[in-house]
């Protein structure tokens, strides 16, 4: 048998489940809050997210169907991205229901809206950071042929940081204390990170 199992994407993976998310994960998970035109609020999680600049500070994160986030970012310009940690999980959870624009995501999941203080998209208050972010980018991805996918890549400047203050050890963010989840590739997959997984390791000179 070979020591590799190898497969085109386009003809199937040939497995009992595709291997592609476990394989690029954990990935930090973005919980993005919207206002909608219409002034409904709007919270969900995406499981494509990540920072792509330093400066000016960018983050992204990717739709697959063109849902209600992309649609009031493209209306208002406006997105806020908030820290999922383990206490949070799983209202997170209850934010991915699929339910019609005019649900409020935030009340549906016992969460409090709070305001923000450069763009109008509220924030989760009980989220211990959070991201105030401008459209840069709103992006319809292609094949690699070229053909139009039904997925959406948005990116925001962070014009706007709001962090816990008991996160900030002698002025240094505290990642491995933070309790940050991320999200993994099976089916009901998350993962933590903690002190037990921090190491150190300098750039060469």
């Amino acid at each position: 048998m070979d020591a590799t199992h190898f497969y085109e994407p386009a003809q199937g993976h040939g497995l009992p489940h595709d291997p592609f998310n476990a394989i690029v994960g954990p990935r930090p998970i973005g919980w993005i809050s919207t206002l909608g035109a219409d002034g409904v609020h709007n919270l969900a999680p995406y499981s494509f997210f990540n920072a792509f600049n330093y400066v000016p500070p960018i983050v992204g994160f990717c739709s697959i169907g063109y849902k209600d986030s992309v649609r009031n970012v493209e209306a208002t310009g406006e997105f806020v991205w908030n820290l999922v940690t383990r206490p949070l999980a799983e209202q997170m959870n209850q934010t991915c229901a699929h339910v019609p624009p005019e649900v409020d995501e935030f009340a549906l999941s016992g969460l409090t809206p709070v305001a923000s203080r450069v763009v109008a998209a509220p924030r989760v208050q009980e989220s211990p950071v959070s991201f105030e972010c401008r459209l840069s980018q709103l992006v319809r991805l292609t094949s690699a042929a070229g053909a139009p996918i039904d997925s959406w890549l948005v990116l925001g400047e962070v014009v706007g940081v709001h962090i816990a203050r008991h996160l900030l050890k002698d002025g240094i963010y505290d990642t491995a204390n933070a309790g940050h989840i991320l999200r993994a590739g099976g089916p009901a997959d998350y993962f933590t990170i903690g002190p037990e997984q921090l190491f150190h390791m300098y750039r060469p000179r």
